[in-house]
C-alpha cells in the first residue's frame, strides 16, 4: 500500500469515528465544545507552526488584505459545520449526519458546475437527480426535513469550494481560520462562565482534558489528509471519502442504536445508488480519457 493511501485511510477513519469522541462529551453544551475545539485547535496548530518555522503564508495574507475576508467567510462556514455535527451527534442524529457526508461528493459536482463552470456529464446529472429523489423521499415519507444532513453537506461543500480558490494550504488555512474565530470563542466561553454554564474545570478532570484535546482531535486527521493529498491523486483521495460516512452510519445504527426504519432505508438506497452510479461513471470517464490520451 502506498504511503499516501495509508495516510488517507487514517484521515477518513479518524473522521469516521469522531462521533465516539463527541459522545464522551454529550453532557457538555455543543456551543462550549465548539469554542474549546476552536481554542485548542489554534494552540495545537500554532505549536506545529513554531516547530515548522514556516511563516511565509502570513506574508501572502498581508500583501493582499482582501483575502482575509475570504477566510472570515470560510471560518464562519466551518464553525457552522462543526457546531451542527457536534449537536447532531450528541442529540442522537449520527445517521442523518452521515447522510450529509454521503451527499457531499454529489453536491461538490453541482457547485463545480454552478460556480466554476465545470462540465456536468449526463451520468453525473443522473447521480444528482437520484440524490435529490432520495432527499425528497426522506422528507415526505420519513416525516422530517433532513436539515442536519443538508446543512452539513452544504457547509462542507461551500467550504471546500472557497478553500479551492483560496491562497493557503490546509494547515495554514486552518491556522488563519482558528485565529479569526479565537476571540469570539474566548468571549463566548467567558459569557457562559459568568452564567455558570461551563463544563470546563467544573465537571471533573476527564471532561476538562477531553475538551482540551479537542484541538488535537480536530487537527490530526487534517495533517494525515494533507500528507495524503501530496502523495496520491485527487481521484484516489475522493474514493476514500466514503469511509467516513460509512463508519458514522455503522456507529449510529449498530453502536448507538438510532432508529433506521423502512422509510429511511429506502431514502438512503437512493443516495447509495447515486454514489455507486457517480463512482462507476467517473471511473469509466477517466478510463476513456486515458485511452484517448494514449491514442493521440
Amino acid at each position: 500500500m502506498q504511503k499516501g493511501t495509508f495516510y488517507g485511510i487514517i484521515a477518513y477513519v479518524l473522521w469516521g469515528i469522531f462521533p465516539i469522541y463527541w459522545k464522551w462529551l454529550r453532557d457538555v453544551n455543543a456551543l462550549e465544545i465548539l469554542c474549546h475545539r476552536i481554542i485548542w485547535a489554534f494552540v495545537f496548530i500554532l505549536c506545529l507552526q513554531v516547530i515548522r518555522k514556516d511563516w511565509r503564508w502570513i506574508k501572502i495574507i498581508i500583501q493582499r488584505p482582501r483575502r482575509i475576508a475570504l477566510f472570515v467567510l470560510t471560518a464562519t462556514i466551518l464553525s457552522v459545520n462543526w457546531l451542527t455535527f457536534i449537536w447532531a451527534v450528541n442529540h442522537g442524529f449520527i445517521v442523518e449526519a452521515s447522510l450529509g457526508y454521503f451527499i457531499n461528493p454529489l453536491l461538490n459536482v453541482l457547485l463545480g458546475f454552478i460556480f466554476l463552470r465545470e462540465h456536468l456529464r449526463p451520468g453525473q446529472l443522473v447521480a444528482i437527480l437520484l440524490a435529490v429523489i432520495g432527499v425528497g423521499y426522506l422528507t415526505f415519507n420519513y416525516g422530517m426535513f433532513p436539515w442536519i444532513a443538508l446543512t452539513l453537506a452544504c457547509t462542507f461543500s461551500l467550504y471546500g469550494l472557497l478553500r479551492k480558490i483560496g491562497p493557503l494550504g490546509s494547515i495554514e488555512g486552518l491556522s488563519m481560520e482558528t485565529a479569526i474565530l479565537l476571540l469570539p470563542a474566548l468571549l463566548t466561553i467567558l459569557m457562559m462562565a459568568q452564567g455558570g454554564n461551563v463544563a470546563f474545570g467544573q465537571q471533573g478532570i476527564i471532561i476538562t482534558v477531553l475538551l482540551m484535546l479537542a484541538g488535537v482531535v480536530t487537527a490530526t486527521p487534517l495533517l494525515f489528509f494533507a500528507a495524503a493529498a501530496r502523495r496520491i491523486t485527487f481521484t484516489a483521495l475522493g474514493l476514500l471519502l466514503y469511509i467516513s460516512p460509512s463508519l458514522q452510519f455503522i456507529l449510529g445504527v449498530f453502536v448507538y442504536h438510532e432508529p433506521f426504519n423502512r422509510a429511511r432505508f429506502i431514502g438512503f438506497c437512493f443516495i447509495w445508488s447515486a454514489l455507486v452510479f457517480y463512482t462507476i461513471e467517473g471511473y469509466r470517464n477517466r478510463r476513456w480519457m486515458n485511452l484517448k490520451s494514449i491514442t493521440q
